[in-house]
């Protein structure tokens, strides 16, 4: 994952955070479930804005409150000591939920072919399941190449940017059309890199 070098510098911040919304006695399985109905609230934002930088806007904060969240729920379960397998799983089920609401808005929305978006799609949906299939396979957990899930979340947000900024098309398609272009080229080779890595291992 290529932001995965970032991660220290976030660590601080997020702990932090995570501290203070623990200390309420809001539960990491709150903070996940918060960060699904922002996944679905941003994607109907996309699928109803494309024409509307309003609506863009607010998919953007709505992608931005899902990846807070979504960093913020194991934070909290790493203070509270309450790190279970049952907090695992329904983080990694809402998390492609949560990819499925805000790619589903991006094609819903048009901003590139339904062909383009499916392709899309079905390679998210694959080097996600790749993840976790090595972990089945006694290989470990692996979220190796070149785009991840928080590579994909900072180009959506990257492009909701600039489409607010530049809303035209350019070869035929919006910054958000691109962007899908690319998340669709870029979650094949990663799942690419991951059969290989699986395939390595096992000999």
């Amino acid at each position: 994952m290529t932001l995965d070098r970032f991660r220290p510098v976030f660590a601080g911040p997020i702990s932090r955070l995570a501290k203070i919304f623990a200390d309420t006695g809001i539960t990491p399985n709150q903070v996940t479930l918060a960060s699904l109905l922002f996944s679905a609230a941003a994607g109907l934002c996309y699928a109803l804005g494309a024409a509307n930088i309003f609506l863009i806007g607010a998919a953007l904060i709505f992608v931005v409150l899902n990846s807070l969240f979504d960093a913020l729920d194991g934070s909290m379960a790493r203070y509270l000591l309450t790190n279970d397998k049952a907090g695992d799983f329904l983080d990694h089920v809402v998390d492609r939920y949560a990819d499925v609401f805000i790619v589903g808005g991006l094609i819903f929305g048009e901003y590139a072919g339904w062909g383009i978006g499916l392709f899309t799609m079905v390679g998210i949906l694959l080097t996600s399941y790749l993840g976790t299939q090595a972990q089945a396979l006694s290989i470990g957990r692996f979220y190796g190449g070149i785009m991840g899930r928080a590579d994909r979340l900072v180009l959506i947000m990257a492009a909701s940017l600039l489409h607010i900024i530049y809303p035209q098309a350019i070869f035929g398609y919006t910054l958000l059309g691109w962007s899908l272009i690319l998340m669709g080229i870029a979650s094949h080779v990663t799942a690419l890199q991951r059969i290989r890595f699986i395939r390595t291992r096992l000999g």
